[in-house]
């Protein structure tokens, strides 16, 4: 199935060749590592916009510890017989159910995020993905190992794009407030690290925004993907992004277009986009 969704990248990018532009030797590449995409309290602004239904399963793993949550979690969904595709109690159940903290419980949700074990929809909630990926590892870190960045990056310029497109035909007031929420913390971030994780929820809600699930489902397992590439190191000049950084404007482009309703805009805003990144990810071989 993992495969498959990557496979479909490749037909989202309507047949165009757009990587003219990124160097083809991938062998010499000055290489950046992303950093997960969201701090634990990402989500407090938004939290009006979740889903509050659903039912509870009773169980609590023994000897779980407040600063475990990921264990936590991992057990709750395992022993609670929870499948790929049911949906999680919402936050304010698990808080009760697992006996942590919010802000312990977010970090732990966002874990699981991040390995591609449970994915979340505005306003429908949050769900478990395939069940291999409940514990860490599966077939999609494994094809990351084999990736190299430049062929990430490939992969990605063939389908957030397309994921743009659809953004500007269906996205919702409250999608577009996640996006702006996103593009505000990251101007603020105060840390590179910090930046990163909010230019992946900027990202992520894009696909959110585009209301359709297989969508959302594909840029997370590309995101998995992505986060187990190799991608090293670079020494950065500075703390946190200037204030000029390219990436600010390039993501009000994209935000633009879709409150526009403009996707083909959308579409280019993208591209062009995440041409700059591999620009800058792979300028030292030029």
């Amino acid at each position: 199935m993992e495969h498959s969704l990557l496979q479909l990248a490749y037909g989202l990018s309507y047949g165009e060749a757009v990587l003219g532009s990124i160097p083809t030797n991938a062998d010499q590449v000055e290489k950046i590592r992303l950093d997960p995409r969201k701090s634990a309290d990402g989500e407090h602004d938004m939290d009006q916009l979740r889903d509050q239904s659903g039912s509870i399963a009773t169980l609590a793993p023994a000897g779980g510890r407040e600063d475990d949550p990921v264990d936590r979690l991992r057990a709750f969904i395992r022993e609670g017989g929870y499948a790929p595709g049911d949906r999680l109690p919402p936050e304010r159940e698990l808080i009760v159910s697992l006996d942590v903290s919010r802000t312990a419980l977010r970090k732990g949700l966002d874990a699981l995020e991040r390995e591609g074990a449970i994915w979340r929809h505005v306003g429908k909630g949050t769900f478990v993905a395939k069940g291999e990926s409940v514990a860490p590892g599966g077939p999609l870190v494994d094809l990351g190992r084999q990736l190299t960045p430049f062929r990430m990056m490939r992969a990605r310029i063939a389908v957030e794009p397309a994921i743009s497109r659809e953004a500007a035909i269906n996205a919702s007031g409250e999608a577009m407030m996640r996006m702006r929420l996103a593009m505000e913390r990251a101007a603020a971030a105060s840390t590179w690290a910090e930046y990163e994780r909010q230019d992946d929820a900027f990202h992520r809600s894009i696909a959110e925004a585009s209301d359709n699930l297989l969508l959302v489902a594909l840029f997370d397992q590309l995101n998995q993907v992505r986060r187990a590439v190799a991608w090293g190191a670079v020494t950065r000049e500075t703390v946190r992004p200037p204030a000029d950084h390219s990436s600010f404007a390039e993501h009000e482009a994209i935000a633009r277009a879709i409150a526009d309703r403009n996707p083909e805009a959308a579409y280019e805003a993208m591209r062009a986009h995440i041409r700059s990144v591999s620009a800058r990810l792979f300028e030292g071989e030029h």
